[in-house]
């Protein structure tokens, strides 16, 4: 059974631990390769959105430039990690 795009991101978010971030792309190219997929880049905006409703759950943080930004305001290249201090 396949995970949902939120737990695969969360998942690896909570494997590469506190303090470091994941790029969105391994999250597409994991939840594209559950599915037998070649195209990842397709998944990008599940894997986005998945990002964004984690990080206003609390779960994650999206990072530009090794920043948390907010969730609801934010453009361009981006990170998802734990957010500081959990893990």
């Amino acid at each position: 059974m396949s995970e949902t795009i939120e737990d695969l991101v969360l998942r690896l978010a909570k494997e590469r631990g506190e303090g470091k971030t994941i790029c969105p792309t391994e999250a597409a190219k994991a939840a594209a390769g559950q599915r037998g997929e070649d195209d990842w880049q397709a998944r990008l905006p599940g894997v986005k959105a998945a990002a964004v409703r984690l990080a206003r759950r609390g779960s994650v943080s999206i990072y530009r430039k090794g920043k948390p930004v907010d969730p609801e305001d934010f453009k361009g290249i981006y990170r998802i990690g734990l957010p500081h201090g959990r893990a």
